[in-house]
């Protein structure tokens, strides 16, 4: 158990809580509906918010959450306005992991990394979130063109009184007084997270701290709470931490990190760039997870060498952005294909390519511009 990050494991769960408890306050469809509301029967506005809204949440969420509360509100709003819900999802899948990539507790690499290699919520909002509010840009933009036949065809197929039946019946928050007790709670928890340096506190505690005081205040029966935990999920990191830890022991991880530096001559810039794409590539074929826990002691071994910091950066980008190739680079995509082929709606791993490397590509592209002018030029 001495390899397993408990700071990473807890964090999770706290956040799990609080996000679930919230969840109960009807406050994601009230979003959803007021976003239907916005788009004034649009598809490709549709797009763009519902992608902004499941971004903005993704930042403060892990992505898997994130999806989890998100996605059978898209069903719904979809089958109540007739059109494929199939665009949407894939696009929720995008922007919840470039919206993830964004902050320290917005998707499980980060945590991960942050945890790993003592970086803080503000480190993370000043190296990733301009890259990551950039690549969101450019992917909203380059969406118009990615999914112009599924936004001609619901074009057609949407009706404006369908539209407006939707926001007239469903707006609406269930339970007002959780709600401004979740959001309070929420809103602290964060800025303990922006103060955590600062008050020499770890992520976990912060996060564990706000799901306690939010059963508390909430009057949370603690067993039901703590029956909506993704247990799975977090024994699932702590055999993956145990089994890296063992990993790095028997010194494969050194000598991968002697064989990068011999590729790159031993250049910051270089090796920097080669771990942006190498975990973009990797990342698209295996879960980042895995993925990030066995690369974070490669990139310390690395950085006895080279500055860090680029690798640091370049490896959150590369894994988190990389996860959106295709439907198992990333947890967010497994779950929302499982969702959507329960409900009737399949995406196959050959569909969703033809949505996942173009605009991944895209994203890359704006990691790779970022890292080259913020720490290779003009640091």
């Amino acid at each position: 158990f001495a390899s397993v990050d408990f700071n990473v494991i807890f964090l999770l769960a706290g956040m799990m809580i609080i996000a679930n408890i919230m969840a109960k306050t009807g406050i994601f469809q009230w979003i959803a509906v007021e976003t239907v509301r916005r788009a004034q029967g649009r598809p490709y506005r549709l797009l763009v918010l519902t992608s902004i809204v499941t971004a903005v949440v993704s930042a403060f969420l892990d992505n898997v959450t994130t999806v989890v509360l998100l996605t059978p509100i898209t069903f719904f709003v979809a089958q109540r306005l007739g059109i494929s819900p199939v665009p949407f999802l894939i696009s929720q899948i995008l922007a919840s992991n470039i919206g993830g990539t964004a902050t320290l507790i917005g998707d499980p690499p980060n945590i991960i990394i942050g945890s790993q290699m003592g970086k803080d919520f503000n480190d993370f909002l000043l190296n990733l979130t301009p890259a990551a509010t950039v690549a969101l840009v450019a992917y909203l933009v380059f969406a118009r063109w990615l999914f112009r036949r599924e936004l001609a065809e619901a074009t057609t197929a949407l009706e404006p009184e369908d539209v407006q039946r939707l926001v007239a019946e469903e707006r609406r928050i269930e339970n007002p007084r959780l709600m401004r007790i979740s959001l309070v709670v929420m809103g602290f928890t964060i800025l303990g997270f922006l103060l955590s340096r600062m008050l020499g506190l770890e992520g976990a505690t912060i996060a564990l701290t706000g799901a306690v005081v939010l059963m508390i205040v909430a009057r949370e029966d603690v067993h039901e709470v703590l029956k909506t935990v993704e247990w799975p999920t977090l024994f699932f990191f702590i055999g993956l931490f145990m089994v890296v830890g063992a990993v790095v022991r028997t010194g494969i991880i050194a000598d991968l990190a002697t064989t990068v530096l011999a590729l790159t001559g031993g250049r910051t810039d270089v090796a920097a760039l080669v771990v942006l794409w190498m975990s973009g590539i990797i990342s698209a074929i295996v879960d980042n997870i895995p993925y990030t826990v066995t690369m974070v002691p490669l990139v310390q071994q690395l950085g006895q060498t080279v500055n860090v910091e680029p690798l640091v950066w370049a490896l959150a980008l590369g894994a988190n952005l990389g996860g959106n190739a295709t439907v198992v680079g990333a947890s967010a995509n497994v779950v929302v294909a499982s969702m959507s082929e329960t409900r009737g709606y399949p995406i196959t791993f050959a569909h969703y390519l033809r949505y996942g490397i173009p605009a991944t590509l895209v994203t890359m592209l704006v990691a790779t511009l970022d890292i080259w002018l913020r720490y290779l030029v003009l640091s």
